[in-house]
């Protein structure tokens, strides 16, 4: 797919909105789009997103405050702008036109940079792009760019290790991921007594924390001989020890295995984090849900905003 990327524009005199993922590690991903910006003459940069889950109202351990400070320890300019947590209004998770126009009335372009928040109808993501000129930051063109080359031509056996526990969202990707997929390995929350070809469901131990020995041990099996993995959430309860061992073997497997190595999700980051194997992944991805819609899907809605409105 061909979008259109920030180099395509000029930005002289510009008031750009530049839609954020503002989530722990990401917020050092914004900074290359936004220097690049200030570089090429914007005249005001408004720096836009969310934290948590508000719900429509305003929550002050969700105020974007912090966030802000941070990021002007790592790039301040009087040109750039921030706007509050974008959640704090209901309208933009209902992805109300009015409260997209509103927003897209604050500046000249619109540019994506949350990749990880574009499987979600929102208004900031898919709505503002209706209103104005638009095209993808220099993060969410890469994430694009690297996780197309699982679809278009992975080295196989394609190898998918799903967990957490987000059971309701993860279920129907894993059965589209099943489709092209050579095994499809599933643990976490998302065990189920199911049978679709190509996936394999982890036993969980006795008190549901974690998935057990044998289920390790066919998970590993099949992930050594792997042309291409790619994990997305814990196999249990990692932050606790008594219950890391699924989470640690399985990453331990992927870091071992001689395959296309790539990983998405905060919690699987963190986990990846924890056992000090973070470094021995070959891509790491800021999404985790956008992530795996994309790979199940081969689009997301905040991809197709930016394909199909005009500029």
């Amino acid at each position: 797919m061909i979008l259109p990327q920030l180099k395509d524009f000029n930005f002289y005199g510009k008031k750009v909105l530049v839609r954020c993922d503002f989530d722990g590690a990401r917020l050092e991903e914004n900074l290359p789009a936004v220097k690049y910006l200030l570089d090429n003459g914007a005249k005001k940069i408004i720096l836009m997103g969310h934290l948590g889950r508000p719900e429509g109202r305003v929550v002050e351990d969700l105020k974007l405050a912090p966030v802000e400070k941070r990021f002007r320890e790592l790039l301040d300019s009087k040109n750039i702008i921030f706007l509050e947590n974008l959640r704090f209004d209901k309208r933009e998770e209902e992805n109300d036109a009015g409260f997209a126009k509103e927003l897209a009335g604050l500046g000249d372009f619109y540019v994506n940079e949350a990749f990880a928040s574009s499987h979600r109808q929102h208004a900031s993501i898919v709505g503002i792009p209706k209103f104005l000129p638009h095209c993808a930051g220099f993060h969410f063109a890469s994430e694009v760019e690297n996780l197309s080359k699982i679809l278009e031509n992975p080295k196989r056996p394609l190898v998918f290790v799903i967990g957490g526990d987000k059971l309701e969202t993860k279920l129907p990707l894993v059965v589209e991921l099943a489709h092209f997929a050579n095994s499809v390995l599933v643990g976490g929350a998302l065990t189920q007594n199911m049978n679709i070809n190509n996936v394999l469901f982890a036993k969980p131990t006795d008190d549901g924390f974690d998935i057990s020995d044998d289920s390790i041990m066919k998970f590993g099996e099949i992930i050594k001989k792997a042309g291409t993995v790619v994990w997305n959430g814990p196999m249990g309860k990692f932050e606790d020890e008594k219950w890391e061992m699924g989470t640690r073997k399985i990453a331990e497997a992927i870091a071992g295995c001689g395959g296309f190595r790539v990983v998405g999700g905060g919690d699987t980051i963190s986990a990846l984090k924890k056992f000090n194997l973070i470094d021995k992944m070959d891509y790491v991805s800021t999404g985790g849900g956008a992530m795996l819609e994309f790979l199940a899907k081969g689009t997301l809605p905040g991809i197709e905003a930016l394909e199909n409105n005009k500029n």
